[in-house]
């Protein structure tokens, strides 16, 4: 299996994402996902900015997709779409991961082949069917689908396409139209003051007994707790799963790679310690965890 780094999530300045980025050059990953993949007011990095990161990692041999937003809401937005689309036509070491059906269409009519990415919510072989027709050459699965639903998948999976689940981080649960972190601070939407920029994962919420239960991202909710499917890799590996994604995170993200890369060419790795969950794996609530190799 191949392994790959998924689009930062969280809102970094500039020079933090690229130093970010310069440390992936040595760290044992295929795939990089270069972006902004959630919230169209964050312009700490521009186009060119991505694409400069690009070609850093392309040259030193990762292969390298560039993600749309999940939530496509105005012109500009979609001139966006549209500039990181041709941008990757010009580089043929780039492609797109479309997280949003209106740049799927857009790809589909320029005939550029593409990644469908997980907030496209493919749920069976029909739909993943349409999108390969569409262009799409990998398919990676929504966070929330377990192994039984993966393993029906199996049967109509179409010819060639390539699978990637999402395999550490914390969970990308929703979207939404509104900011919740704008909201913590009586803030609209359009008059953020860009608060998620203090939050290099995000602004955790508890419960009012005081437990972790979600951590809030602009307009993504995630999980407080990270998936971590470090146990399963035998069975992804079994199941015909290509890639699995680690979610980057603001600390220790290159000794997770190692750990994560050392694991799937069957070496012994020291995994780092962490509030885990693995529960939609195995069909159970979320922010279970399950533990021993028979739930």
């Amino acid at each position: 299996m191949k392994l790959a780094l998924g689009p930062l999530l969280y809102y970094w300045p500039r020079q933090r994402v690229m130093d970010f980025y310069a440390e992936m050059i040595e760290a044992p990953v295929d795939v990089v996902y270069l972006g902004e993949a959630v919230c169209s007011r964050r312009h700490e990095m521009r186009l060119d900015d991505y694409l400069e990161a690009a070609t850093m990692l392309a040259d030193a041999g990762k292969e390298v997709a560039l993600s749309t937003l999940p939530l496509i809401e105005s012109e500009s937005d979609l001139k966006a779409v549209r500039r990181l689309m041709d941008a990757a036509k010009d580089d043929p070491r780039l492609t797109v991961e479309a997280n949003e059906m209106g740049a799927v269409r857009q790809l589909a009519q320029r005939g550029q082949r593409f990644v469908a990415g997980p907030t496209l919510n493919v749920f069976n072989g029909h739909t993943l069917k349409i999108l390969v027709d569409c262009g799409a050459t990998r398919w990676v699965m929504p966070p929330e689908v377990g192994r039984s639903a993966l393993t029906g998948m199996a049967k109509a999976m179409p010819a060639g396409i390539e699978t990637e689940v999402f395999a550490h981080g914390r969970l990308p649960l929703a979207y939404s139209a509104r900011c919740f972190t704008a909201r913590r601070y009586r803030l609209q939407k359009d008059c953020c003051e860009f608060r998620c920029i203090q939050f290099p994962d995000g602004l955790p919420v508890k419960t009012r007994e005081g437990e972790p239960f979600l951590t809030l991202n602009g307009i993504q909710t995630q999980s407080a707790k990270l998936y971590h499917l470090e146990r399963e890799l035998p069975e992804l590996a079994a199941l015909g799963v290509d890639l699995i994604r680690l979610s980057p995170q603001s600390e220790g993200m290159a000794e997770l790679i190692r750990a994560y890369r050392a694991l799937l060419d069957g070496l012994p790795a020291a995994m780092p310690g962490g509030d885990y969950c693995n529960g939609f794996w195995y069909d159970r609530p979320g922010l279970d965890w399950v533990s021993g190799t028979t739930p």
